[in-house]
C-alpha cells in the first residue's frame, strides 16, 4: 500500500519535478477548492521555479467545512493534472503543487490567532480569493466582534484592520470571483463594513492610498476529479504514493488582473514568462471570452446536435462544424471586438485546442441548457454589433439563431415540468430545458408555421429586450436559414453559408 502523499513519501516515491519545501507566507489566499488550486496555486508555484519568487501561500477556508485536515495532512502537496490539446496535439501533464503553506480554518480558535498573525507579518504581501460568486456580497448582520465573521468581505475588513493597526503596508487584492468588477465591488463592501463599525477616515484612508482592490478576469476549465477508480488506482501506482487531493484543469489558461502599470512589474508572473497580464481594464477580455469562446459554444452546437453530433470534440473533428464555427469568429465575431486583432485570433485559435480535448466528453445537450439568455448574451450582442458596423447581416450568427429556433421547436412531443420534449431527425427524443416561460412560449407555437414561430420569437421583447423585427431584413433572413434547416438539415445548412 502506497503511503499518503507528503514531502517524505514525495522523496521516497522519487519524485524529480520542481518543490520548494521552505519560504515566506506571501499570499493568504480565501478557498481552498479544485478551481483556485489549479489556477492561482498554479501560476504562484509556477513562479517560485522560474522566477526565483520564493514564496508560499496560506490557505483560508472560507466555511466551516472544508479541505483543511486533508491539505494539513499532505503538508500542503497535491498533484496537478493538466490535460488537453495544443497544436493539435494530446498533452497530458503532471506536477505536484508545492505552494500551500498550510490551511486554516477560521471557526477554530487557534487557526483563527493565526490567519491574524499572518496578515500582520512584513512578508505578505497578496490576498487572493475565489469564494464563489456569492462570496462577495454585503451583510449588514457581520459584526466587528465577530470571531470571524460570517461574510468573505466582513472577515476580510476586520484583518485588514488588524494590519492597518499593526502600522505595515497595504496589501494587493486579487478577487477571483466570477462577477463583473469582483475587485472593486469586495472594496466596497470593505468599506461599508468600515463605515458600519466606525473604524476611523485613517483606515479608509490606508484602504485607498495603501491597498490596491484588482478585479480580475480567470479562464481555465477545471473539472477538478479524476472519478474513474481504476484510473485513480493506476496514478497512485505510477506516482508511488496516494494523493487525497489530485485536481484537473485543462492545459489552457490565462489570467487578466486590473491595475496600474508597475503592479506587473511587480508580480512575479511576468519575469516567470506565464500566461498572465496587467491590464488597464478585464471588462474588453471578458467580452472577448464571452463573444468567442462562449458565444462559439452557443452558436455552433444546437444545430450541431440536430445534425446529428453529441460530443463538442466530435465537432471539431468535422469540416462543416468546424469550418461554420471559424467562419463566425474570423468573418463576424473579431472584427467587431475592441481587442487587438491578431490577440483575438490566437484566442480563438485556443478555443479549437479546447474544444478538442480529448480528456473531456463535452455533451452538447448540457451545453443547450437556458439557450435562449445565452444566445442574447454571447451572440445576439455580436450580430447586432456587427450589423450596426457593417450595415449588413452576418450570415453565421443569423444561421445560428435559426438553429436555436430549429433547436426548441424540432418535432415538439410533449411538456414536462422541467423541459419541453422534442424529437430529433435522427429519431430519438431530447429534452429542451430553459426557464419556463420560454418553454411555454414554444410549447404554444408547436403547430404554428415557421413564418408565424419565427416573426413571434423576433418580436418578443421579454426574450431580447427589443422586437427584432425592425433590424432591416433579419425576418426573412432567419426565416430563410430555418427552412434551409428543416428542408435540407442542420449540416448541409451550416455548409451553405461557408
Amino acid at each position: 500500500m502506497s503511503d499518503k502523499l507528503n514531502y517524505k513519501s514525495l522523496e521516497k516515491a522519487g519524485y524529480d519535478g520542481y518543490i520548494l519545501k521552505d519560504a515566506p507566507v506571501k499570499v493568504l489566499q480565501f478557498g481552498e477548492g479544485n478551481f483556485l488550486r489549479a489556477f492561482v496555486d498554479y501560476w504562484f508555484d509556477m513562479s517560485n521555479e522560474k522566477a526565483g519568487w520564493n514564496g508560499k501561500a496560506a490557505v483560508v477556508q472560507p466555511i466551516a467545512q472544508g479541505l483543511t485536515k486533508l491539505i494539513n495532512a499532505q503538508e500542503g502537496l497535491y498533484t496537478l493534472y493538466l490535460r488537453g490539446s495544443e497544436n493539435g496535439e494530446k498533452v497530458n501533464r503532471k506536477r505536484v503543487i508545492s505552494v500551500i503553506d498550510k490551511c486554516y480554518n477560521p471557526y477554530e480558535a487557534d487557526d483563527y490567532k493565526s490567519i491574524v498573525d499572518i496578515v500582520k507579518s512584513p512578508d505578505l504581501e497578496y490576498i487572493v480569493s475565489n469564494t464563489t460568486e456569492a462570496g462577495i456580497v454585503y451583510d449588514p448582520s457581520v459584526k466587528a466582534d465577530d470571531t470571524p465573521q460570517a461574510s468573505f468581505p466582513g472577515k476580510l475588513t476586520a484583518l485588514l484592520y488588524q494590519r492597518f493597526k499593526a502600522g505595515l503596508d497595504g496589501l494587493t487584492i486579487l478577487s477571483c470571483e466570477l462577477i463583473d468588477n469582483n475587485g472593486k465591488e469586495l472594496e466596497k463592501c470593505v468599506l461599508h463594513h468600515a463605515d458600519d463599525w466606525g473604524l476611523g477616515d485613517d483606515f479608509k484612508k490606508w484602504l485607498d492610498e495603501k491597498c490596491l482592490f484588482c478585479s480580475t478576469l480567470v479562464d481555465r476549465i477545471v473539472p477538478g476529479r479524476i472519478r474513474d477508480a481504476e484510473e485513480v488506482k493506476k496514478i497512485t501506482e505510477e506516482n508511488g504514493y496516494e494523493d487525497d487531493l489530485i485536481d484537473v484543469g485543462e492545459v489552457f489558461g490565462v489570467w487578466y488582473i486590473e491595475g496600474p502599470e508597475g503592479l506587473e512589474d511587480k508580480l512575479p508572473f511576468k519575469k516567470a514568462g506565464l500566461n498572465v497580464h496587467v491590464v488597464p481594464e478585464v471588462a474588453p477580455y471578458k467580452k472577448r471570452k464571452v463573444r468567442i469562446l462562449n458565444g462559439a459554444h452557443t452558436s455552433f452546437v444546437l444545430g450541431a446536435y440536430l445534425a446529428g453530433f453529441d460530443i463538442v470534440r466530435d465537432c471539431m473533428h468535422d469540416d462543416v462544424i468546424h469550418g461554420y464555427m471559424n467562419k463566425i469568429l474570423y468573418d463576424e465575431v473579431i472584427p467587431i471586438l475592441p481587442l487587438d486583432k491578431e490577440d483575438c485570433k490566437n484566442f480563438a485559435a485556443a478555443v479549437t485546442d479546447r474544444f478538442n480535448n480529448p480528456f473531456v466528453d463535452h455533451q452538447l445537450l448540457s451545453i443547450s441548457l437556458n439557450s435562449t439568455s445565452k444566445w442574447k448574451a454571447r451572440d445576439l450582442s455580436s450580430l447586432l454589433e456587427y450589423y450596426q458596423k457593417f450595415d449588413k447581416l452576418p450570415e453565421g450568427l443569423c444561421m445560428g439563431f435559426a438553429a436555436y429556433i430549429a433547436f426548441y421547436s424540432t418535432d415538439i412531443q410533449r411538456r414536462e415540468n422541467d423541459a419541453l420534449i422534442c424529437r430529433r431527425p435522427a429519431g430519438n427524443e431530447y429534452r429542451v430545458c430553459d426557464d419556463v416561460w420560454v418553454l411555454d412560449f414554444y410549447y404554444e407555437h408547436k403547430d404554428s408555421d415557421d413564418k408565424t414561430l419565427v416573426h413571434d420569437v423576433l418580436s418578443n421583447k421579454k426574450m431580447w429586450d427589443e422586437d427584432l423585427t425592425q433590424i432591416k431584413g433579419l425576418e426573412a433572413k432567419v426565416l430563410e436559414d430555418l427552412t434551409t434547416i428543416r428542408t435540407k438539415g442542420a449540416k448541409e445548412a451550416y455548409a451553405s453559408i461557408q
